[in-house]
């Protein structure tokens, strides 16, 4: 990943409704895990989720056994001061999701929005890739979000490694089955336009 203080000083710097990939609800996202039909208990993790509201609005579904998981302390306290009393329902981890080791076969549902795209070596693919495979179920559901080709090619003062559909099924190899995919353009709160690919992938047992 590209370092603890960056992304601090990036949440200390700005307020959250002003960062570039800031959506007040993601929608696509929401809208793909309702359509799962997961049990309400089941196993999600957001990486890379601090300061996103997708929390809040899992919660309100009735979601009871969330984890977010960010790079960030100060994106995580954030995260967890807007819930309030609420954040005592969630797993909390500060942590590099290309380091980090995460419980075998746990989760059923892998949720990233803009975290994979900063891993612009092969090396921090691959260590994310084999997380994944460790950590998501054997049957268990991946929905991922990155920049499309069309997107700008930095984000945040940082590289990033731009997806076609094909190139993201490469990357991440015949352990994961496209189910489908859906371009939508995001525009930041300071008028640029991002267009992002989301994919939602089936593991393959």
């Amino acid at each position: 990943m590209n370092g603890q203080k960056h992304w601090d000083k990036v949440y200390s710097k700005n307020p959250t409704d002003k960062l570039g990939w800031y959506k007040p609800h993601l929608e696509t996202s929401l809208k793909w895990i309702k359509e799962l039909s997961l049990a309400k208990n089941a196993r999600i993790i957001d990486v890379g989720g601090g300061a996103s509201t997708l929390v809040d609005d899992l919660l309100d579904e009735g979601y009871s056994s969330i984890t977010v998981l960010d790079l960030s302390k100060k994106a995580l306290v954030l995260d967890r001061d807007r819930l309030g009393k609420r954040a005592k329902l969630v797993s909390w981890i500060e942590g590099d999701i290309t380091l980090f080791d995460l419980p075998t076969h746990y989760y059923e549902l892998w949720h990233d929005r803009a975290v994979f795209h900063f891993l612009t070596e092969p090396e921090q693919q691959r260590r994310y890739r084999d997380n994944l495979l460790r950590a998501l179920n054997p049957t268990g559901h991946l929905i991922i979000a990155t920049f499309a080709p069309e997107a700008p090619p930095e984000c945040s003062g940082l590289s990033v490694q731009r997806y076609s559909v094909e190139q993201l099924k490469h990357t991440l190899g015949q352990d994961f089955l496209l189910q489908q995919h859906h371009k939508e353009l995001h525009i930041t709160p300071g008028g640029v336009e991002q267009m992002y690919l989301y994919c939602h992938f089936r593991r393959s047992a």
